[in-house]
């Protein structure tokens, strides 16, 4: 059965203890789209990530790694969740996929020492080889984005042979009032 994992990003502090704004995994167009690929016959799960607003890759993985993935997996994640999958695939070289789809993904391999959030989260190298294990891997971008989500693209671009980016027009970081459903990446996850 195909499935699919959508991973949220990293919300600032105010939003995560705000008990008034929707859980990280609920907001936007997250349900939007997790109501869409279970209506076209996927599993879909959306895991809630344990204070998520200070990302550590161990509480991300064990979070992540509650759901199975296969050959018929499509992986979903956004900002700073898309970072993580890219790392988590970057470690499990033995994980095949159908697609992995990165929604202004947020990556820094080196880590920048001085942001306290990069120095364990994003410390890691890109698989090159990523690719022969998933069928599809695209980027899905906009033109106005963070400087920082740019360098990212960028990153991942020269780092993973065979990526495909999609830009499109003055979204932002995908995370406004504006964006409560997503068609684009509805398509991109039923393309054939």
């Amino acid at each position: 059965m195909k499935n699919a994992i959508i991973l949220h990003g990293r919300p600032s502090k105010q939003q995560w203890e705000d008990p008034q704004f929707p859980s990280t995994s609920n907001y936007y167009w997250i349900p939007w789209l997790q109501k869409q690929l279970a209506l076209a016959g996927y599993d879909v799960q959306t895991p809630e990530v344990p204070n998520a607003y200070i990302p550590n890759y161990a509480v991300w993985k064990r979070s992540f790694e509650q759901y199975k993935v296969n050959e018929q997996s499509t992986l979903i994640g956004h900002s700073c969740g898309a970072g993580f999958l890219v790392r988590w695939l970057s470690e499990n070289v033995d994980a095949e996929i159908d697609k992995l789809l990165l929604v202004a993904p947020w990556v820094d391999e080196a880590g920048d020492p001085d942001n306290e959030y990069t120095k364990e989260f994003m410390n890691f190298e890109i698989d090159k080889t990523m690719k022969g294990r998933i069928k599809t891997i695209k980027i899905i971008s906009s033109s106005n984005d963070m400087a920082t989500i740019q360098r990212s693209i960028k990153i991942l671009e020269s780092k993973i042979d065979g990526i495909q980016t999609i830009e499109l027009v003055d979204r932002g970081h995908f995370y406004d009032d504006s964006a409560m459903t997503f068609p684009e990446l509805l398509q991109e996850v039923l393309a054939a």
